[in-house]
């Protein structure tokens, strides 16, 4: 296919690739051309005078015969519909637990067929149930397993998904909360299940010390292999009961972080007795579009006030929504 093209040198393509970009005329439906010298990019319009002034020297305007680029199939391109799915390490989960099983296993063999870096698809056979926040899976196709590693922000986590709770969409969420954390600050994780606030923030040597918690054997022992696969050294992995462990740790903390959205409110006497003076709550919680805020912050409020302490609310957020008029948010709150 012919096609008027900028020939650049080549140790000058990417500048001129990127100009081209950026002025919305590089044809992306074409193989960029090449020789032993020079790269050919295909434009998919003329350019406007001037347009290519800015162009690395050398560049100028020709002709070339370009290749198709070719497409790489999608899940859609198969199925026909979008179909609901979020990846976990090399497992696809797919979200939908109604879904029939010759849906499913149509579902299932598209991600295998258009995704390499798939490996298993499972799904759920019931709602995060139980005190350790565990779901029941199928395997649907793939290989017949339901541990990954997790690769999220240079950080890696080690999970078994039928064994403790991971979801990679708080993944910019708890990025956030570690541009809270100032250097030699003291973070309580109450709920770490297998590490993904924790070892984030200790991996990046700003708090002097994290304390993960968590009543879940099971999330423990991967919680403190990520620590091992992270070479994290200033966090310390804690089985057990978070209102018990508070008491070892009162008045310790500058971050208190709460992501128990069903049931942090439960905790909160034992989140404010962890926090120390002006420490930070960071409270999730899931509440209705009408009252998205005020109820929990009136929670913190109580529990502050049975301890003769303060509140100053900072922020309050939706992180996402989470059901049909319900949102899952969260508060930083902090204590005096």
């Amino acid at each position: 296919m012919r096609r008027q093209c900028i020939k650049v040198p080549r140790k000058k393509g990417e500048p001129a690739r990127r100009i081209l970009l950026g002025l919305e005329i590089l044809d992306n439906s074409l193989k960029i051309g090449s020789d032993e010298t020079f790269l050919y990019l295909p434009l998919s319009r003329e350019p406007d005078t001037g347009e290519l002034e800015g162009l690395p020297e050398g560049s100028e305007l020709t002709f070339f015969d370009f290749e198709p680029l070719e497409k790489k199939p999608v899940p859609e391109d198969i199925l026909g519909f979008t179909p609901a799915y979020e990846v976990i390490g090399d497992i696809a989960l797919l979200e939908d637990e109604k879904l029939d099983a010759k849906t499913a296993l149509k579902i299932a063999d598209a991600l295998l067929k258009t995704q390499p870096n798939i490996k298993s698809v499972v799904k759920p056979l019931t709602p995060v149930i139980g005190e350790f926040r565990v779901r029941e899976f199928e395997v649907i196709a793939g290989e017949h397993r339901t541990e990954t590693i997790h690769r999220e922000y240079g950080c890696r986590y080690k999970v078994d998904l039928s064994r403790a709770y991971f979801t990679p969409r708080l993944s910019t969420e708890r990025s956030r909360i570690l541009s809270w954390i100032k250097e030699g600050d003291t973070v309580v994780d109450m709920f770490a299940g297998v590490g993904p606030y924790s070892i984030l923030l200790a991996k990046s040597k700003k708090p002097s010390r994290v304390v993960a918690i968590d009543k879940n054997p099971e999330a423990v022992r991967y919680l403190n292999e990520n620590i091992s696969l992270n070479s994290a050294k200033n966090i310390e992995a804690i089985e057990g009961d978070a209102r018990e462990e508070a008491k070892r740790f009162a008045g310790t903390a500058d971050h208190v972080i709460m992501n128990l959205p069903h049931n942090a409110y439960e905790f909160l006497d034992s989140a404010v007795l962890l926090t120390k003076q002006g420490g930070i709550i960071h409270y999730y919680g899931i509440t209705p579009e009408d009252d998205l805020f005020e109820s929990s912050i009136e929670l913190i409020r109580k529990a502050a006030e049975k301890a003769g302490r303060k509140v100053e609310v900072l922020e309050k957020r939706v992180v996402r929504s989470y059901a049909p008029h319900q949102y899952n948010i969260c508060i930083e709150a902090k204590i005096l």
